[in-house]
């Protein structure tokens, strides 16, 4: 009994032949609906795609002239402030060389006024050793 009522439900749940052509024919009309909708969305969706994809590259370009002109005017700042480096460089080394060429003319005036004084203290020296012999 169990197995007549078995069958019976396989029967049921077993599609016959013309109920799987009546699905075939309007799955096929299902799908050519179906596609026809995706061709018109694809088209939609492509104007719209190129309309970003457009927007897109277009912030590109502005990125990629910001980032010259960044470039431009940073060379342009470096080889200023280098430049200005360079001569504030060699103002320093010449006033540098400037003190340090006074400083040896002072030493040498120091020299000169010590080896002056050092002859008259010689000479003094002298006088007051050898006294002058004149009767």
């Amino acid at each position: 009994m169990e197995t007549e009522r078995n069958e019976a439900l396989w029967k049921r749940m077993k599609p016959n032949i013309e109920e799987k052509e009546e699905d075939q024919i309007s799955n096929g009309t299902a799908m050519e609906k179906t596609e026809k909708e995706q061709s018109e969305t694809s088209l939609v969706g492509s104007e719209e795609m190129e309309l970003n994809i457009s927007h897109i590259l277009e912030k590109i370009e502005r990125y990629t002239q910001l980032v010259s002109e960044l470039l431009e005017s940073g060379k342009t700042m470096f080889k200023e402030l280098s430049n200005e480096f360079e001569e504030r460089l060699i103002m320093i080394h010449k006033e540098q060389m400037e003190k340090w060429q006074e400083e040896i003319k002072e030493m040498k005036l120091l020299d000169a006024s010590n080896e002056e004084a050092s002859a008259m203290l010689s000479n003094a020296r002298f006088l007051l050793q050898n006294p002058l012999s004149d009767s």
